[in-house]
């Protein structure tokens, strides 16, 4: 089904200043880590990664940063207001290897969060980093830490944990451990070096990516990387280390509404 289903919000949960987690329930088929929902508020829709999956309580959510007219609308609803939800789309992350970095930066933690869940239930070893500007925009440190999950905050202010960027935190890691795989969201500059410290160390890793993206089913052709020609919504957005090192464009730029190269 590619219409929006209206539904109700269940539950608002404020993760910081200027992220909502948007909670409902849903019949949870085959909902994974990695994928994303469109979210239409009535005039216009927009990617969401999934941040939440519970089968046993049959809810997912969503988690919304404040940056724009569209996510300022989202954060001025309430609980039982409606919105509408189509999907999930896109490939998801693989759980592979029994020992796991996860690197999020800023509101990229939504897919993190939802894949340290599923490890923790799996009963796999993973390591976060959750990543921020500031203290008080880091996202799920105390969620995760109650999943058993070892966190490191990174900050760069160094309000919190570590001060700077967490590729520098990732590297100082990775070294000195023994990891089988490492993934990343966020900023697509802090993605490409965490990708290329993965290189370095010669560790499989998992990145998802965000473009521009229209119908989220394949068609339009708009979130579609260069060279490659892979849809970001239907080939990804989860794509490995080994495909990356095709896109020249990763880590460099990325096109608008209107296919115009812009760089990081």
């Amino acid at each position: 089904m590619h219409v929006p289903q209206v539904i109700k919000i269940k539950r608002i949960e404020k993760e910081t200043p200027t992220v909502k987690t948007f909670v409902f329930d849903w019949n949870i088929v085959d909902e994974r880590p990695g994928q994303f929902m469109m979210v239409w508020n009535f005039t216009d829709e927009k990617p969401m990664s999934i941040s939440c999956i519970d089968p046993v309580a049959g809810e997912i959510g969503l988690s919304i940063k404040n940056v724009g007219k569209i996510t300022n609308q989202l954060h001025s609803l309430k609980e039982g207001d409606k919105m509408g939800l189509r999907g999930p789309y896109g490939r998801t992350f693989q759980m592979a290897g029994s020992k796991i970095l996860a690197v999020g930066g800023g509101i990229g933690m939504a897919p993190i969060f939802a894949f340290a869940a599923e490890a923790s239930r799996r009963g796999l070893e993973l390591e976060v980093i959750s990543a921020a500007v500031t203290e008080e925009e880091l996202l799920f440190v105390k969620k995760l830490e109650k999943f058993g999950v070892k966190v490191h905050p990174a900050t760069d202010d160094g309000s919190c944990g570590f001060c700077g960027f967490p590729t520098l935190l990732s590297d100082d890691i990775l070294q000195d451990g023994d990891f089988d795989m490492v993934l990343g969201c966020g900023p697509e500059p802090m993605m490409k070096g965490l990708f290329e410290i993965a290189e370095k160390y010669k560790i499989p890793s998992q990145f998802s990516l965000e473009r521009w993206m229209k119908c989220a089913i394949g068609i339009c052709g708009q979130c579609c990387v260069d060279e490659v020609g892979w849809r970001v919504c239907a080939e990804g957005p989860v794509f490995w280390g080994h495909e990356l090192r095709m896109i020249t464009e990763f880590g460099n730029y990325k096109r608008d509404s209107s296919g115009v190269k812009h760089k990081f």
